[in-house]
C-alpha cells in the first residue's frame, strides 16, 4: 500500500487531460486481437493454423506478445493510479474490439506493412512525448514506464521498415504504388472506431485533446510521412511505371504541413 500511495502522490501533478492520452494509448496497445485479426488476413503473411511455424507468423505472435505487455503495463498504472473510471475503460475496450478496424489494407502486405511501419512511429512519438510530460510532472518511475514502451516500439519500427526498404528494392512500382494508395488512403489510428456507448464523438473528443496538448498533431503526421520518404530513398526512384505515385508521395508531406498552417492561423484567430 506504500507503493500505490506513493504511485498516486506522484500522479498530483498530472492534468486530467493526461490521462485521456494515456487511457488512449493504453487502448491502442490493448485491442491486439484486432490487429492479429487483420494481419492475418493479408495475403502470403497470415498464420494459416494460429501455431505456424512460418516465420511471418513466428514474428506476429512475437510481436503480438510484446504489446500485450504494453498494454497491461498501462492498464496496471491507470488502475493503481485511481484517477480513471475503469468500468468505462472496459466498456470503452469492449466496444473496441467489438468494433473491429478497417485500416484501408484491403488484405495486401505492401499496404500493410506501410500502414505498420507509419502507425509503430506514430506510437513511438506518442509514448516518447508521454514520458517527457511525466518527467515535467516529477514523476520517474511513469518516464520510465512510457521510454521503455517508446524503446520497444521503437525496434518494431526499424523491422517493419526494413521490409518495405527490402520491397523497394525487389519490386520498386508496387511498393511505391502502395505507399501512393495508403497516403490517399490516409492512415488512421487503430482506436479511431472508439466508442463507450454514451459519447458518439468519442475518437474526435480525444483528438481534440492530444492536439491541445500536442501529443500528436497534423506536423507530426506530415514529418512521419517525410521521414519514410528519405529512409525509404523514394525520391530517388527511377521507375517510369510508377512515377506519378513517386510524385504524389513525394509532395504529400508539403501538403499537409500547409494543413498545419491553416490550423494554426485559424486556432490564432479564435
Amino acid at each position: 500500500m506504500k507503493e500505490v500511495r506513493a504511485l498516486r502522490e506522484r500522479t498530483i501533478g498530472l492534468p486530467d487531460e493526461y490521462f485521456v492520452i494515456f487511457v488512449g494509448n493504453m487502448l491502442t496497445e490493448d485491442s491486439l486481437p484486432t490487429y492479429q485479426t487483420v494481419i492475418n488476413t493479408w495475403d502470403g503473411v497470415r498464420d494459416a493454423t494460429e501455431s505456424s511455424s512460418c516465420p511471418w507468423a513466428i514474428w506476429t505472435r512475437a510481436w503480438a506478445a510484446e504489446e500485450n505487455r504494453h498494454g497491461h503495463l498501462l492498464r496496471t498504472y491507470i488502475y493503481l493510479s485511481g484517477r480513471v473510471n475503469m468500468l468505462m475503460i472496459e466498456k470503452t475496450m469492449q466496444y473496441l474490439i467489438g468494433a473491429g478496424m478497417d485500416n484501408g489494407t484491403e488484405n495486401k502486405p505492401y499496404m500493410g506493412f506501410v500502414y505498420s511501419s507509419f502507425q509503430e512511429r506514430a506510437t513511438i512519438l506518442s509514448h516518447g512525448y508521454m514520458a517527457r510530460l511525466a518527467k515535467e510532472a516529477g514523476d520517474p518511475v511513469l518516464v520510465r514506464l512510457c521510454g521503455t514502451i517508446a524503446a520497444n516500439e521503437k525496434r518494431h519500427e526499424n523491422a517493419y521498415t526494413k521490409i518495405i526498404e527490402k520491397l523497394v528494392e525487389a519490386d520498386p512500382n508496387a511498393t511505391v504504388l502502395a505507399v501512393e494508395n495508403m497516403m490517399k488512403k490516409r492512415i488512421v489510428m487503430p482506436h479511431h472506431v472508439m466508442s463507450d456507448g454514451q459519447d458518439s464523438n468519442l475518437y474526435e473528443h480525444f483528438s481534440a485533446v492530444s492536439h491541445r496538448m500536442r501529443v500528436y498533431i497534423t506536423r507530426d503526421y506530415a514529418e512521419i510521412i517525410d521521414f519514410f520518404i528519405t529512409r525509404w530513398k523514394l525520391e530517388k526512384l527511377d521507375e517510369a511505371e510508377a512515377r506519378s505515385a513517386q510524385d504524389f508521395v513525394c509532395k504529400f508531406p508539403f501538403e499537409v504541413w500547409k494543413l498545419e498552417i491553416v490550423s494554426r492561423n485559424q486556432s490564432y484567430i479564435q
